[in-house]
């Protein structure tokens, strides 16, 4: 819940133009302002290789949901929709069977989910880091068959190391990923398809650490958070992942 219509215009034009030469085939960059600003950020990278996603989403496409906003409310100016953030598990009781029915509603309209799965403190903690990510890999995923499923992005992001500068080392993200989260993925589709899923790492992403993220094999690329609100850092990050 960050920056005002004007503020998202002002950091958009201040990282644009590098982020247009950076984006590419081979790393997207995808700006998820809060919903009020969307079609403003839509407008000034619409010329551009720049996609835009929303933050949230509900699953029904129209109905008596007030403050919600519905899949095609956003598939006219988002590529992108981000599901099942931490803080909305935590903040406002998000559970697995909510963002699969998000996840699916996404798909059937258009839209690319980018799935958030991570464990909390006390679940890292007691050595559960596996058994959660793996429980919350299958709810999110339920009856989307193979070819729905290459579609979506996974966002691994332990709920511990968001906004508390504690990032997550990069080998023990890079075994999360390649073990728990792609391994649960060969397990309900087949090897092919857990390879050819997108998976991220977002957990205070900065300028600084993130080389070492970029550099493991099973990490695509990052959801990056608060260093998204700075010009210059999230322009570093990204050149960071042409490297």
């Amino acid at each position: 819940m960050n920056k005002t219509i004007a503020e998202a215009r002002a950091l958009v034009l201040a990282m644009r133009d590098e982020l247009a030469r950076l984006a590419s085939d081979q790393m997207q960059i995808v700006l998820c302002p809060p919903f009020i600003a969307i079609p403003e950020v839509a407008a000034l990278v619409k010329e551009t290789p720049i996609r835009v996603g929303a933050q949230n989403m509900f699953w029904e496409v129209k109905g008596a949901f007030t403050g919600e906003i519905a899949p095609p409310m956003l598939n006219e100016v988002c590529d992108y929709v981000i599901i099942g953030h931490s803080e909305r598990r935590q903040y406002f009781s998000e559970t697995d069977a909510a963002v699969n029915q998000k996840a699916r509603a996404a798909l059937a309209h258009h839209l690319t989910p980018i799935v958030c799965v991570g464990e909390n403190l006390q679940q890292n903690e007691a050595g559960q880091t596996a058994a959660v990510v793996s429980a919350q890999v299958r709810a999110a995923f339920q009856d989307i068959p193979r070819d729905q499923a290459a579609r979506i992005v996974i966002a691994y992001e332990p709920v511990w190391a968001i906004g508390t500068g504690r990032a997550a080392s990069g080998a023990g993200a890079n075994a999360v990923i390649g073990l728990t989260i792609r391994g649960t993925l060969a397990e309900l589709y087949d090897e092919a398809t857990a390879q050819a899923i997108r998976v991220q790492y977002g957990g205070s992403v900065t300028p600084k650490n993130v080389a070492e993220f970029f550099a493991q094999p099973e990490i695509d690329g990052a959801l990056v958070g608060g260093a998204s609100l700075v010009a210059a850092d999230f322009i570093a990050i990204c050149r960071a992942a042409l490297k």
